[in-house]
């Protein structure tokens, strides 16, 4: 045998070069992660509504949604779960299912429930596997004594807003979750005995305030050879023009919003929290997209890290920072 191969070294030189090449070409091109890429099976619909409780989460929207999820076809499982202020509905399918229609069909199913209650956020879908979870940990912090005085439960707003979609940006990074804090709002503090000198009800308040915040559209107007679009805007831009809001008119007296209640910008009630040597701080996860390399996409994000403290964070009085990451393990083993 091996004379075979001596009498054939230049078939068998070519062979093993090919081989060679091959295999570099292989390595270069296999991801490098934590564990390997698993199949996506799962399905999950999340949609908010602040403030409701869980079984009118589950009246007025899971129930609602199952209905018409229920029928896609090839599901194999269907999770439902409610909790203050949010809903979860998980969908398992076989293994070898095509993600992409699957995900169209959710929608497309989705796109049939006849309406929610107000304030309800529009679902959102996630495909996602196991092996596609979070792998790199930030924190963002107040600069060294918070010179600018910052509330973090009031920032979240202004990180998902801005730094979230920065970091989503990265090649490789499918989404980042953001823990700690709660999104602002504004709170209407009613005055009872106001309300009942004046022969008024929270549902009157309620009522002026979904009648007026609101834009409207008007149409069009045409003129010669021009179509101008109509808008009215009604939308409400500050807490001053939301006190002049006119509850009720008698006459010459007019009821304003300020006479009956308080207002003020505060945020929803803090449900998670987190802290790092006891200071409250607002973590990030960053998530993977499958068949993507980790220590790319570290590299990245540490570039991305850098521009965001300079440009934004730094200037707000903020910093972002690494609080831990799985690249460490990757790297040692290769």
């Amino acid at each position: 045998m091996f004379e075979k191969i001596i009498h054939r070294g230049t078939l068998m030189t070519v062979i093993v070069g090919v081989v060679v090449v091959l295999g570099i070409a292989a390595t270069l091109r296999v991801p490098v992660q934590m564990i390997p890429d698993l199949d996506v099976r799962t399905v999950q619909v999340r949609t908010s509504w602040p403030g409701a409780t869980p079984q009118d989460i589950e009246k007025e929207i899971l129930i609602e949604q199952e209905e018409y999820l229920r029928s896609i076809p090839s599901l194999e499982r269907l999770t439902a779960t409610a909790s203050s202020g949010s809903a979860r509905i998980e969908l398992e399918f076989p293994h070898g299912v095509d993600v992409n229609e699957t995900l169209i069909r959710v929608n497309n199913a989705l796109s049939q429930v006849p309406s929610y209650p107000d304030n309800v956020d529009q679902p959102r879908i996630f495909a996602e596997s196991f092996s596609s979870n979070s792998f790199m940990y930030y924190r963002v912090t107040p600069l060294d004594g918070n010179p600018r005085g910052l509330d973090m439960d009031m920032m979240r707003d202004f990180v998902s807003d801005n730094v979230r979609t920065q970091m989503e940006n990265v090649a490789g990074v499918s989404s980042v979750e953001i823990w700690g804090g709660a999104d602002r709002q504004i709170q209407i503090l009613l005055d009872p005995a106001a309300l009942a000198e004046r022969n008024l009800t929270a549902a009157d308040v309620r009522d002026a305030l979904r009648a007026r915040n609101r834009d409207v559209t008007g149409g069009q107007l045409e003129s010669g050879k021009r179509r101008y679009l109509l808008r009215t805007v009604g939308r409400f831009d500050s807490i001053e023009s939301l006190d002049d809001l006119i509850i009720e008119r008698q006459g010459d007296m007019v009821t304003r919003l300020r006479d009956v209640a308080r207002t003020r910008l505060d945020h929803f009630e803090v449900q998670r929290e987190a802290f790092v040597n006891g200071k409250p701080i607002l973590f990030l996860s960053v998530n993977r997209e499958t068949g993507s390399n980790v220590i790319d996409i570290k590299n990245r994000m540490f570039e991305e890290v850098d521009r965001i403290n300079e440009e934004m964070l730094n200037r707000a009085g903020m910093e972002l920072a690494l609080n831990a990451t799985d690249t460490v393990y990757v790297e040692q083993s290769i």
